[in-house]
């Protein structure tokens, strides 16, 4: 079955975007110093394998994930010296190829925009998750402070207490029935992550200067030097276009 990525030069995306390509590496590498033993890593919608090399390092196997036989194609030529098991599916259709209580941790990044029902994505999460299992999540923030002070601007002053889900296509796209593109405010995604049997270890922010007048003035390096140092703190105010969360499967009672 054909993928919404399969036609799509998703590596093309992200020439151009090295700031933000880099303010994610940053919070990968920072998670991942905050996890002791990792033996099998799945990244669940991988694409071409943009991030693998940061972490391909911590663990004895990997499994890379795509809907998109395109991008798994692409990611196999990108990724031979790692040798990681491929599997084309979606979150959704993981759980029947793949061993409940097996993955030491599952890295979910620029995927769940395209997932109408974020809880459904984080049962099938802690499904896989070994007991003692991670969860490097990322999801567009709605709640942004460009975004709100625009809402603001235009006199919608409940907007930064609004925790429903933006869908941010076009109506003609929303006829069309495009792919989903949704925004989802940090606070409910924190609230299913803890009924979905989830602990928030710890939360970034990043991209916060995603701004191409910043891009255009500024060294890279310095931007990034900035965007290192404030995403810990800027997470308590939900600042950036972009959150990071890693969080720990809890154990249930019965398992202790």
């Amino acid at each position: 079955m054909a993928a919404a990525y399969d036609t799509y030069d998703y590596e093309s995306y992200w020439k151009g975007r090295e700031y933000e390509h880099q303010a994610e590496i940053e919070v990968l590498k920072d998670f991942l110093d905050k996890i002791q033993k990792i033996d099998k890593i799945l990244e669940i919608g991988t694409g071409y394998g943009r991030l693998v090399p940061t972490y391909a390092h911590r663990a004895k196997k990997l499994i890379i994930s795509d809907p998109s036989a395109g991008l798994l194609k692409e990611a196999r030529a990108n990724l031979k010296k790692y040798k990681p098991r491929f599997i084309q599916a979606g979150y959704d259709t993981l759980a029947g190829k793949l061993r409940a209580k097996t993955i030491d941790l599952i890295i979910l990044v620029r995927v769940l925009h395209h997932i109408d029902d974020p809880k459904d994505c984080f049962e099938v999460v802690n499904r896989l998750l070994d007991d003692k299992g991670y969860f490097i999540l990322e999801f567009p923030n709605k709640s942004h402070f460009k975004a709100k002070f625009g809402e603001l601007l235009k006199g919608n002053i409940t907007y930064p207490i609004d925790i429903f889900t933006k869908d941010i296509r076009s109506e003609k796209s929303k006829r069309q029935k495009c792919i989903p593109f949704n925004n989802y405010h940090p606070d409910k995604i924190g609230h299913l992550l803890k009924e979905t049997g989830f602990e928030i270890i710890e939360k970034r922010s990043a991209s916060n200067f995603r701004s191409p007048l910043l891009k255009r003035t500024f060294p890279i390096n310095f931007v990034l030097g900035v965007e290192k140092f404030l995403q810990k703190p800027l997470a308590w105010l939900n600042f950036g276009p972009s959150i990071f969360i890693l969080a720990r499967k809890k154990k249930h009672i019965t398992d202790l």
